[in-house]
């Protein structure tokens, strides 16, 4: 049996993305008016805010009587600290799109270890397109 057509060997298949760095991976980021994709956690910034709130609690508990002094038992330094400690401070919608894997592709904890407002309101108005 013979076929009309041959059958091509090689078959090209263009897939418009690009490459973004998060959590100190490449993901790779399709355009969005393609497919919805599922999000990844980024688990370096979901480790870095598990870390904050133990420690907040940790200081507010007692058991510690200074960021300095719970820095020094954690064997990490003092300005590290302060700065990862301000994810403790992220709204809880933000915080929740985090945990779920839902945060905006900007928001890394390189972005996050930077100045950014206390307050709730004007962090959403910073990160609008929290889903």
């Amino acid at each position: 049996m013979t076929r009309a057509t041959p059958i091509p060997e090689t078959v090209t298949i263009h897939v418009p993305f690009r490459l973004v760095k998060r959590g100190g991976r490449k993901e790779m980021v399709l355009p969005a008016d393609t497919a919805t994709q599922p999000q990844r956690m980024d688990n370096t910034l979901v480790k870095a805010l598990a870390r904050a709130f133990r420690w907040k609690r940790m200081l507010e508990s007692g058991e510690f009587a200074s960021i300095s002094e719970l820095a020094e038992k954690e064997g990490i330094a003092f300005t590290y600290m302060a700065r990862l400690m301000r994810l403790s401070l992220l709204s809880p919608e933000l915080v929740d799109a985090v945990m779920d894997g839902r945060q905006p592709a900007h928001i890394t904890l390189a972005n996050l270890m930077d100045p950014f407002p206390a307050d709730w309101k004007e962090q959403h108005a910073l990160w609008s397109d929290v889903n």
